[in-house]
């Protein structure tokens, strides 16, 4: 009988998020969500929604994530390593062949926080029905700002209108405008094999040098020969079965240090997270556990670990990755 699989997507660094996430501990497996990492939470969100669970890693992060869901008393009845990263497209190739062609993948990142509840299982339960009637499901989200950091979906009704990039603030305004403009949450979900024959139509050097890697054990020689391409351009633009559900629930990627505190200041319980105390200070948040103290600044954000301080202005969060690539040593 098919299966209803949540597949957790859990290779990437959140770069992002540097110096708190680094490779070898990034963001989603960070105890600093209510004592659970944002991995912990997404097991436990939807173990009652699912038949099985299967994580998506690279092996550098395995180990991490096998400590971590012991701790929730619980093991993966599937576990698909990738020695290289490839970006999602190859990444969810593999799981596809891994698993019964019937069965049905629910794709989500280990990195998002969501409301639980019974707006958040409603959604998913319509994204299961979907992806039984053959259609490739992609989850929408109501924006609550016009974001320029993420994809958006234009839709009607469940229907797919297009997919596009992220805006400039303009454009944002635009699509909010309109009302049916949602953000791409990155989540998704369709049987293994409908998948793959998609993948294959659409993106054939993708399908045939993942298949040839999954065949070959997935070494790392073997990985490095497949084009990396993000499951959203190899699929789900090209592709004539798409629909969408459109989400209404809190919604979180924390894929910048403005959302990580905007989360905190909002729904959070961390002791490290606290604003700026001082003089003539506005809007200054700060992470850390030393005391920090300012006079006449506004408008940051303020991030210490260990031996680093990082100082950015409010809205400028993107420019943390080359950061990094520039000074993590």
């Amino acid at each position: 009988m098919p299966r209803i699989i949540n597949t957790i997507l859990s290779g990437g660094f959140g770069t992002r998020l540097w110096p708190l996430s680094t490779p070898e501990n990034p963001k989603q497996f960070l105890k600093i969500f209510d004592n659970r990492s944002l991995f912990q939470h997404t097991v436990k969100r939807n173990e009652d929604l699912v038949d099985a669970l299967m994580i998506l890693t690279n092996e550098k992060h395995y180990e991490i994530a096998k400590e971590q869901i012991q701790e929730l008393d619980r093991s993966f009845d599937h576990v698909v390593l990738e020695p290289v990263p490839r970006n999602t497209a190859p990444a969810i190739a593999l799981a596809a062949f891994s698993v019964d062609p019937e069965d049905i993948l629910f794709v989500t990142p280990s990195d998002h926080m969501i409301g639980e509840g019974l707006a958040y299982t409603q959604v998913v339960n319509r994204a299961i029905e979907l992806a039984k009637d053959n259609f490739l499901v992609t989850f929408s989200i109501k924006p609550e700002h016009p974001e320029t950091g993420f994809g958006y979906i234009e839709f009607v009704g469940d229907r797919v209108i297009s997919f596009r990039e992220k805006p400039d603030e303009k454009t944002a305004k635009q699509f909010l405008e309109k009302g049916n403009f949602y953000w791409n949450s990155g989540m998704f979900c369709f049987k293994a094999g409908l998948f793959l024959s998609e993948l294959q139509k659409h993106s054939p050097d993708i399908f045939e040098k993942t298949q040839r890697a999954f065949q070959g054990g997935v070494t790392a020689d073997l990985m490095r020969e497949i084009p990396e391409d993000s499951v959203d351009y190899a699929v789900f633009e090209k592709s004539a079965i798409i629909k969408t559900v459109a989400a209404d629930f809190e919604w979180n990627d924390l894929g910048s240090f403005d959302a990580f505190f905007k989360y905190f200041n909002s729904f959070g319980d961390n002791e490290s997270v606290k604003p700026l105390k001082g003089l003539e200070v506005r809007n200054v948040d700060c992470y850390g556990d030393m005391e920090f103290l300012g006079v006449g600044i506004e408008n940051l954000n303020v991030v210490q670990v260990d031996n680093k301080i990082l100082i950015l202005p409010k809205g400028e969060s993107q420019l943390v990755k080359k950061l990094f690539k520039k000074y993590d040593k």
